[in-house]
This record gives C-alpha cells, structure tokens and sequence, in this order.
C-alpha cells in the first residue's frame, strides 16, 4: 500500500480536538456552550479575536477546555495577525490518516493530536469591496490566507475531519453528537466537505472577479509609490 493510500476509514469518529478560527462570530455564544455541554472534555484550539471571544463565553471555566494556537504550536503569531494557523504541527493534526502508522509516527514526533473538527469562515472579502468607498488596499486586506487552508485540509481529509464553514450548521452538528455519543458520521463530514470547498471556491472566484474589473491605475490610486519604474 502507498504511504498515502488510504484502505480503511472508521464511519464515527470521536470528536476529541477541535481548531476554531471564525471572522463571523454568530452563533459561537451557543455552539460553544453546548459543545461542550455534549463532549465535557473536548479540546478547543483558537487564535487571536476568536480564542478572546470563546474566553468570554467559557468565563472563569474556559482554562479547563480552551488552549491558543499559538501556545499549542509554540510560534507566536504574526503582528498583525497576518500569520496564525500556518503551522507545521496544525496541518500534520489535519492531514494526519487514523490507520496509517507512518502518520501515527509523525504526531509523536513532533508533539502533534488529531485535530477533529475545524470550525472556520473567512474574511468578508465579497461584503469589503462592495463598498463603494472601497479601496485595493481594503480589498487586499481582506483576502484571507489561513481560513482557506484550514477549511481545505479538513475538507480534504473528510473521512476523519468534519470542516464546519457555516454558522447555520452549527445546531445539526450538537445534535448529532449528543445522539451520536460526541461522534460524527461519515456522511456527515462528506456533506460538510462539499459545502467547504464550495465556500472556497466562491471565495477565491470573488477576488478573482474583483481583480479582472479593478483597472491598474485604480487599484494603485490609494499607495504612494516610490522608487524609480525605468
């Protein structure tokens, strides 16, 4: 067998860890709550605006179940937050085949845990340049790298990974794991990785489209270029 040929896949898979990185925080005041109401000992994987908001749901609890990114990974993130979840150990804990033991090997070796569940959506990129006031630097700050990459690799890694990209989803998802003693089916994590990759390939066709109708001397209006282009 290849190394990465995968034979064998479980239907109900425990959720043990789960990475959450969200731009829109609906819902997070209830899912969280009852996540953890349905799996008492689950782990919960944040960054930046999102680990501080989880804290605030959790209250003086939120130490028990709630660990940052960058605490986990042991890199700090980018200032700015430009760089949060592009990490090594993360991916390996996406990625990662639950009978493969070449895989197994890799965890152990640098530190790393399945990661179950990513619960992530992406910045409002279309919602930024609809705004008529809208300008390419804007647009450009709005083009998210991280997000898309999480919700790829549990997307792409559906037969273990369950990729959450929408808050409306977030219900269907407690139910199942309290009826499903904290487990989710297969059928579940392949419903939810269409609907992933759908939701990136819309994303990445909004900037694209953004770009072809943005002229050059439009998009550079709002910089101060400096040097010599001769």
């Amino acid at each position: 067998m290849a190394i990465n040929t995968v034979e064998k896949i479980d239907d109900l898979v425990p959720v043990k860890t789960v990475l959450v990185s969200v731009s829109d925080k609906a819902g997070l005041d209830s899912f969280i709550p009852e996540l953890l109401e349905t799996i008492p000992d689950v782990r919960i994987l944040s960054t930046g605006g999102t680990y501080t908001a989880i804290r605030q749901i959790l209250g003086p609890h939120a130490d028990r179940n709630l660990t940052q990114v960058s605490e986990y990974t042991g890199q700090p993130e980018m200032q700015g937050g430009l760089v949060k979840t592009l990490d090594f150990k993360l991916y390996l804990g996406l990625l990662s085949e639950t009978y493969n033991p070449a895989h197994a090997e890799d965890l152990k070796r640098a530190g790393a845990v399945p990661i179950d569940m990513v619960v992530a959506n992406l910045y409002p990129f279309a919602k930024t340049v609809s705004r008529q006031d809208a300008t390419a630097e804007a647009a450009r700050g709005n083009i998210d790298i991280g997000g898309p990459c999480l919700v790829r690799a549990a997307a792409k890694n559906w037969i273990r990974v369950a990729a959450v990209t929408n808050p409306s989803d977030y219900a269907g998802i407690v139910a199942e794991l309290r009826d499903r003693t904290g487990r989710l089916s297969m059928e579940t994590r392949w419903i939810l990785a269409r609907k992933a990759f759908s939701m990136t390939a819309s994303y990445d066709t909004s900037i694209a489209e953004y770009l072809a109708r943005t002229s050059f001397p439009k998009a550079v209006a709002h910089y101060r270029i400096e040097g010599d282009r001769a």
